[in-house]
């Protein structure tokens, strides 16, 4: 099996594993085999442009595909916004720029995607839609404007959540930051 076919086997397998019954995100595998296109819908609290008020309002579903192209993982995701919304980082296509690398899994551009819809991640220096972002430099004390987390830390074996396991997609190493110790 190609370096890419393992990849996308282990995307799937993460989103499935991480996302199924999510209250605030849908995934839907929309062709491949493994997948390497994907339909995602998010429950969460974003912004569209209303013409006739000449200012937002909110939107709470957002669909977004995602394309894995044949270059994946070394080329980025192609993602698109399917609904309408206001935010300096999506127009055409949603700009993922600064949090990708081919070392971040799917299932994090999923949430990040979730955070940017929300506005927890923006960025008003290279926007695509610029418009959006002149408007959103004036507000950023409203921001942001929901506050679902797509995904949850994991719980330690005796689920105390204020000591988290930090794991990585693809990592098969878990660093426990637990408790400091005095020295003697």
């Amino acid at each position: 099996m190609s370096i890419r076919l393992r990849r996308l086997s282990r995307d799937y397998e993460k989103v499935v594993a991480d996302l199924s019954g999510n209250e605030f995100v849908d995934v839907k595998a929309v062709a491949g085999e493994p997948p390497n296109s994907y339909r995602i819908t998010y429950f969460v609290n974003g912004l569209e442009w209303d013409d006739t008020r000449g200012d937002t309002k909110p939107r709470t579903e957002h669909v977004v595909d995602i394309y894995l192209p044949l270059g994946y993982p070394k080329k980025h995701p192609n993602c698109t916004m399917r609904t309408p919304i206001w935010h300096p980082n999506i127009g055409d296509y949603i700009c993922i720029g600064d949090f990708w690398s081919a070392g971040v899994a799917l299932v994090d551009i999923i949430a990040h995607i979730g955070d940017m819809i929300q506005y927890k991640n923006y960025n008003l220096k290279s926007p695509v839609n610029k418009a959006a972002a002149i408007w959103a430099q004036t507000r950023t004390a409203s921001f942001p404007v929901g506050t679902r987390e797509i995904l949850l830390p994991d719980d330690n074996e005796n689920g105390d959540k204020a000591i988290v396991a930090v794991k990585r997609a693809f990592d098969e190493i878990e660093i426990d930051l637990g408790p400091i110790r005095e020295r003697p």
